[in-house]
């Protein structure tokens, strides 16, 4: 990452908080999409028909990234780095799917992936009086309390099967309360995806850059009761993709942005939680790279969780360097003061004008529990996967046995579904890796917590961190899918009986208590304030500014529009579309640039003025991977995979003139499927 060419896009970014909201600015949600500023930019108008069909037509992986339908048959679109961690559970050492690829020939070889859900977006309604109704007048653990209390009484009467998914949103930093309702799928299968050489082709030295090289892209197929699902939604498919200056609509889940947040919040971020999180990112890339170098198949095993962390690292870097540089904070708080003292004179609103200093005394809280809550309770899974299947053993009994409304979050019935994939999953376990990343996570835990804290002396007792690591793993029988089953079902009496033999549940049903402490004094003394609080700004801000804007994005349905446009860097111009001949042109034969096999022997068969990579001026974030960009028309132009190194400063605001997202071209997926790959059965399900 060039850090001087990310100040640059932030003075963009500082500038446009000042002047207001470009034109493509935006992640609007489905039940808010401004339909005349659309036309007024673009001079189309989207109509309520389109704006349902591209909705329903897109989709969201629970894991995390966004993805669309594009056949009546349940073929679903996303990028290759969004399945891979399905690509790795399907490999093995004999056959490794993410170096060498995958196509399945015909329905029967589709290959089911052990944990992924695929939700399908079907209904929006608004639960903000409900809400607002049950937390009225209550602080604290009250609040908390009820909170929960309503957000699960209404996720569960709108989950009235498992093949539904529901979730109450807050929007606004709860000014508003919207309750999304999915059709869930949970056998999803692999259908086609490239080679790691191409899916990824320039690596780190590529990533977040453009021009790109990149055919980031994967297949699946959701099925319902052993066969394809039928989609009615789907998303029509464009040969030719999109040229320069063509209009473009990226449609999917964006995962969080950070524009509407408090100074305080925002210099807390700069000061206390990036610099942690990259110092571990940092640490923790360290020590997978070093494994990774054992040999062939600790690399195999490792790279998709190394890929992560690179990512995240440099991601985070980004947004930290767009704090530090100062011209985001400055502009924001000039704008915070200006709200502040428009509240404080108005009668009906001086009440709500401490709303802001509330939040920043939370913070401070935050700082004294940070380590402890991020160690002992956000840290339970510990890096392991073991670890994770066991404290959801020790604790799911537990949670089941007490109302739904008064269960741990993730325990409650509208979560229990994609809980028990995951803990029922047949997805391999491997014990070196597993000892390495419990062993990483109990020498932080000793590291920031300190040799003589209570906590760590009952976890660690007279062993290293490396010892009790290597001898949880070792003693754990938690592989055996049976087994968990048989845990689940039997209650805490089983679990329980089974800790007698097995040190990871011991483990957890020893420490178990300290992190249900720690969570309970965080969620009241901080979470519960500034939930409050931003509410409450929220609910002063529509006063003064209206509603006419988008929410901090939530990991739910968004719709932004653009165009395919390149931009200015260094004195030169970045066109915004590359081609198959630019991949090989770029290519050294060794890696990161080092073509697969399949692309050199097919390079006679291809025109190579083929498009491949778009750059475009939509309003993306983490968590858009995998989205569709489509035309006007609902055809697919392209999916999106990256931003340019200028987007990364997104979280906290948009430039127009440099922040670009990145996709694939729908011509170069196209073209790839049918010349290299011979998967025109896919391509005949595309255009069909």
């Amino acid at each position: 990452m060039n850090l001087r060419r990310v100040s640059a896009a932030l003075l963009f970014c500082g500038l446009l908080i000042a002047r207001g909201a470009a034109a493509d600015e935006g992640m609007w949600t489905f039940d808010n999409v401004p339909k005349g500023r659309i036309k007024a930019a673009s001079g189309f108008e989207p109509t309520d028909d389109w704006i349902r069909h591209v909705m329903r037509s897109s989709a969201r992986i629970a894991g995390g990234c966004s993805a669309s339908f594009v056949s009546p048959r349940g073929l679903i679109m996303t990028n290759h780095h969004c399945a891979r961690s399905c690509i790795q559970q399907l490999s093995t050492k004999e056959r490794d799917l993410v170096a060498g690829g995958f196509l399945a020939k015909a329905d029967p070889d589709e290959l089911r992936c052990p944990e992924m859900e695929i939700n399908q977006l079907v209904e929006i309604s608004d639960v903000t009086a409900k809400m607002a109704a049950a937390t009225k007048g209550l602080d604290g653990e009250k609040f908390q309390e009820a909170r929960k209390a309503a957000q699960a009484g209404i996720e569960k009467a709108c989950q009235t099967n498992d093949t539904l998914r529901c979730e109450v949103v807050a929007l606004y930093h709860g000014g508003v309360h919207s309750l999304y309702r999915y059709r869930r799928f949970q056998d999803v299968r692999l259908v086609f995806a490239p080679e790691m050489a191409i899916a990824f082709f320039g690596g780190d030295p590529d990533n977040f850059n453009f021009p790109r090289f990149d055919l980031d892209v994967s297949f699946v197929r959701v099925y319902d009761d052993g066969k394809p699902a039928r989609t009615d939604d789907h998303f029509k498919w464009s040969a030719s993709g999109a040229g320069d200056g063509a209009l473009t609509f990226v449609s999917g889940n964006p995962g969080g942005t950070d524009r509407l947040l408090t100074i305080a919040q925002l210099e807390y971020q700069r000061d206390v939680a990036l610099p942690d999180t990259l110092l571990t990112l940092a640490e923790m890339r360290g020590v997978l790279t070093e494994f990774a170098r054992r040999g062939t198949e600790p690399r195999r095993i490792s790279e998709t969780l190394l890929f992560s962390v690179e990512n995240s690292f440099k991601s985070l870097r980004g947004r930290w360097q767009a704090l530090v540089d100062g011209r985001i904070l400055a502009e924001k708080a000039t704008a915070e003061k200006a709200l502040r003292a428009r509240v404080a004179k108005m009668p009906a609103l001086k009440r709500d004008a401490g709303a802001w200093d509330e939040i920043a005394k939370a913070l401070v809280r935050q700082r004294d529990l940070r380590k402890p809550y991020a160690r002992i309770e956000g840290g339970g899974r510990m890096g392991s996967s073991l670890a994770r299947i066991a404290r959801t053993l020790v604790r799911g009994p537990l949670e089941l046995a007490v109302a739904n409304e008064k269960r741990l979050e993730e325990y409650r019935d509208a979560a229990l579904p994609a809980l028990k994939q995951g803990l029922f999953s047949k997805a391999p376990i491997y014990d070196e890796l597993e000892t390495l990343m419990l062993t990483f996570s109990l020498i932080k835990l000793r590291e920031e917590l300190g040799a003589d804290h209570p906590f760590v002396r009952k976890a660690l007792g007279q062993e290293s961190p490396e010892e009790l690591a290597a001898r949880l793993i070792k003693g754990s029988k938690l592989k055996d899918v049976a087994l968990r089953k048989k845990l689940w079902d039997g209650g805490p009496a089983a679990v329980k009986a089974a800790a007698a033999s097995d040190p990871m549940l011991a483990f957890f049903l020893a420490i178990d208590g300290d992190g249900r402490a720690i969570r309970k004094t965080f969620e009241t003394e901080v979470d519960a304030v500034i939930k409050k609080n931003t509410e409450v700004i929220a609910k002063a801000r529509f006063a003064v500014e209206g509603t006419k804007s988008y929410p901090d994005a939530t990991f739910t349905a968004r719709l932004s529009f653009g165009a395919v446009k390149g931009y200015d860097e260094a004195g030169r111009h970045i066109a915004p579309v590359t081609n198959f001949a630019g991949a090989f042109d770029r290519a050294t034969g060794r890696d990161p640039f080092a073509l697969p096999k399949s692309w050199l022997s097919a390079k006679t068969k291809l025109d190579l003025q083929t498009p491949f990579n778009i750059a475009t001026t939509n309003d993306i974030i983490g968590g858009n991977s995998g989205s569709p960009v489509i035309d006007k028309d609902a055809a697919v132009v392209g999916l999106i995979f990256d931003g340019n190194i200028h987007s990364l400063g997104g979280d906290y605001g948009f430039d127009p003139v440099m922040n670009r997202a990145v996709a694939v071209s729908s011509a170069g997926i196209t073209h790839a499927l049918a010349r290299i790959y011979g998967a025109q059965r896919i391509v005949d399900e595309l255009v069909k």
